[in-house]
Order: C-alpha cells, then sequence, then structure tokens
C-alpha cells in the first residue's frame, strides 16, 4: 500500500486518533495551525500541489490530520484556524474528511494573502482574533510537527497560557535536545519565573541563537540549551503591543489592517520571521519545557527518528525491501524498490521520479531542486503524469 495512505510500520508513539480528552477549555484560547510552505526537502514526494503536510510522515495518517486532532484537544472547532494559501485550501480539506475525519465541522481556513513569513502572518491573525476576543491568547502550532504524548502536550500548553495571562509574556515551547542539531534554532535558558512552579517547568529566555555548525551545536547541548520548537502561545493584544514596540517593519503597516485592506498589509510588510521580528528583540519572552518527544520532520532522515524500523535501522514505506543494509530509509507510493548491499540512503519514489541520495545530505535537497528542470521539481504536474 503506498506510504502516502497507510505504510506498513505504525508511528513509534502511535497517532494521536480522535481527542479524548476535552479537560482543558478555556474559553478565551485560539489555535492556529501554520498549513502553508511546500516541505521542499521531502521532494519529490512533496511538491507545491502536495506538501509534506499532506503526507503521513510520522504516522499512518497525514501530518495535518495529527495536528488538527492534536488542536481540537485545546479549543472547539470554530476557534480552530488554518493558515495557508488558497491553492492548499481544497487539498486541505480533503485531507481532513477523508476516512472519517474527527471534526464534524472543519476548522475556518484562513487564506494568506501572500507568503511574508511567519512575522506579518501571526501579527495579522493576532489583530483578527483581537476585533473578535480582545482577551484572546493564540497558539500557532505547525502542520507538519511530530509530538509523541498528547498529554505532555496539552500539559505544556496548559502551562504557557496560565504565564501568558498571569505575566504578559510571550511564550514559546522549549525542547530538551536529545543530538546536536544544526538545523535548529537554539535557546539559553535565563531566571526562572516567580509563581511558575512545578512542572512543566518555566523561565525566561536568555537569548536566542540561530542555527549553529555541528561543534556549536554540541557545546549548547553541553551547556543546557533547548532547541526552540516554533510553538507559540501569547495574549494577542501583548503580542501587538510588541510588534508595535519591536517590529516597526511590520507595526508601520497595521493601519492597513485597521482599515481591513488585507491584502495590500501583505503587500507591502517585509517577508520576515516572528522569531527575527518581535521574540530577539523583546524582553517578554518565556519558555515552558516540552515534556514530549518531538520533531520537526524536516528532511527524510526524520523518518528514521518518528517511523519503526527493522533490526537493521531500516525504515520502509510502501512496496520496498532493504538485504544486507543498514540504516536506510525507503518511501515507494509506485512499483517496488530493492535495496542490496548498501547502508544510510535515502531512496525514494514518487510521481515517476525516483531520488536517491546519502542520508547525511538529505538537508540539501534545496540545492538539488534548484539544478533541476520544472518538469522535475513538480512531478505531478509534469506531461503525461
Amino acid at each position: 500500500m503506498p506510504p502516502s495512505a497507510v505504510g506498513p510500520h505504525g508511528p513509534r508513539g502511535g497517532s494521536p486518533g480522535t481527542p479524548t480528552s476535552r479537560s482543558f477549555r478555556d474559553p478565551h484560547l485560539h489555535a492556529l495551525i501554520l498549513a502553508g510552505g511546500i516541505g521542499s526537502r521531502f521532494w519529490p514526494a512533496s511538491t507545491p500541489d502536495r506538501p509534506k503536510q499532506l503526507l503521513a510522515l510520522a504516522s499512518t495518517r497525514p501530518l495535518i490530520r495529527d495536528t488538527v486532532d492534536r488542536a481540537l484537544g485545546l479549543v472547539p472547532e470554530h476557534r480552530l484556524h488554518l493558515l495557508a494559501g488558497s491553492h492548499l485550501s481544497a487539498p486541505l480539506a480533503a485531507a481532513l474528511q477523508e476516512d472519517g475525519g474527527s471534526s464534524e465541522v472543519p476548522p475556518s481556513f484562513w487564506v494568506e494573502p501572500r507568503a511574508r513569513g511567519t512575522g506579518p502572518v501571526l501579527t495579522w491573525a493576532a489583530h483578527r482574533i483581537a476585533g473578535d476576543d480582545p482577551d484572546g491568547v493564540m497558539i500557532s502550532l505547525h502542520s507538519d510537527h511530530f509530538i509523541e504524548s498528547e498529554a505532555a502536550f496539552r500539559a505544556a500548553v496548559e502551562r504557557a497560557v496560565e504565564v501568558a495571562r498571569r505575566d504578559d509574556l510571550l511564550l514559546t515551547v522549549a525542547i530538551p535536545p536529545d543530538r546536536p542539531e544544526t538545523g535548529y534554532g537554539y535557546l539559553r535558558p535565563g531566571d526562572s519565573i516567580p509563581g511558575a512552579t512545578g512542572t512543566p517547568a518555566a523561565w525566561r529566555v536568555g537569548s536566542f541563537v540561530e542555527k549553529p555548525d555541528y561543534e556549536t551545536a554540541q557545546a549548547y547541548v553541553e551547556r543546557g540549551y533547548f532547541w526552540n520548537s516554533g510553538i507559540f502561545v501569547w495574549r494577542v493584544q501583548r503580542f501587538l503591543a510588541e510588534v508595535r514596540l519591536h517590529a516597526p517593519e511590520i507595526a508601520e503597516h497595521l493601519p492597513l489592517l485597521d482599515e481591513g485592506q488585507d491584502e495590500r498589509f501583505f503587500e507591502r510588510v517585509a517577508h520576515i520571521s516572528v522569531d527575527e521580528a518581535v521574540l530577539e528583540r523583546s524582553g517578554r519572552v518565556a519558555a515552558v519545557e516540552a515534556g514530549f518527544r518531538w520533531d520537526d520532520v524536516g528532511t527524510w532522515d526524520a523518518l528514521a527518528r518518528t517511523r519503526r524500523g527493522d533490526g537493521g535501522g531500516n525504515v520502509v514505506e510502501g512496496r520496498g525491501s532493504v538485504v544486507a543494509g543498514r540504516g536506510n530509509v525507503v518511501w515507494a507510493e509506485e512499483g517496488s524498490v530493492v535495496l542490496f548491499g548498501v547502508d544510510n540512503l535515502v531512496v525514494v519514489r514518487s510521481g515517476g521520479v525516483t531520488l536517491v541520495t546519502h542520508r547525511d545530505r538529505a538537508g540539501e535537497l534545496k540545492t538539488l531542486l534548484q539544478a533541476l528542470p520544472p518538469g522535475l521539481r513538480n512531478p505531478s504536474r509534469r506531461d503525461g503524469e
């Protein structure tokens, strides 16, 4: 069976399934799921027409399905919003409803007029929420992350909402690293937060550190730094105030949102991440330590961490087999793929294209795509497919 539907191996931690706990119900909590992006590091399975959040990379269901069900453990459907370009609205809706989605009422789609990075889009979302709910608190989630323990995730969110309300801070979820990782940003812990005792622990962020080289990442792990998950919680009014204080490249265009000119806002605003625009400049940023295993599922190599392998550490999804090899990742949506006597390869068969690379180069696929002709970059649009 093709891995985009149901693979032969289940997730290590199991699929979250339909939410069963509705105990955490803050009447002013709003969940945003950032569901745009191409996921080019998962080419050729991930394309602009079918990005990685529509693939079953961490469980037997699309990543977006797992994320939506996770969010529905926090908020009701009418306070859950998916943010993406208009071209993804139909594919996302289909992914949520196939095989009996858990939500009878699909979460609303907020169409992002232009891709401008997380700084502008989260400002736009916060402004929109504030107009309907001035006391609103928002949690921003990515549509393509792997989270193993739903209970620990909810505990972290509950603590983050508590601190965001009581101390009027901007919160991020901090991940204890289990390896040096050059693809993530890091957090240096600062002072503890008075009143935030017990677990999950909460503390001020001493500093944000951009993606390091391997030796620096090793030093960060040894010194007790944390990964920045990109899962954010804050009061919308406080966030907008911090935008006005620290992000002039965004703040100067806020009057356009006040006037209802959302498209013009996105036309004029700079492309910038929320980390660079606000979090790295603000003195009101804190973190809650995650008590769950997390992965951003950023490259094909991540499947070795999120899926069960065989005795040789090979992960095979779809019709494939590895003989006399170790540490390989195979993804076969069509035909059959057989590996013999090779180690640490990524082999992907999708859309009539076969990719073969070493696992340690799986993060470089953006460079590969720049060298390919347009017809190969998006297999689903090739002639004859």
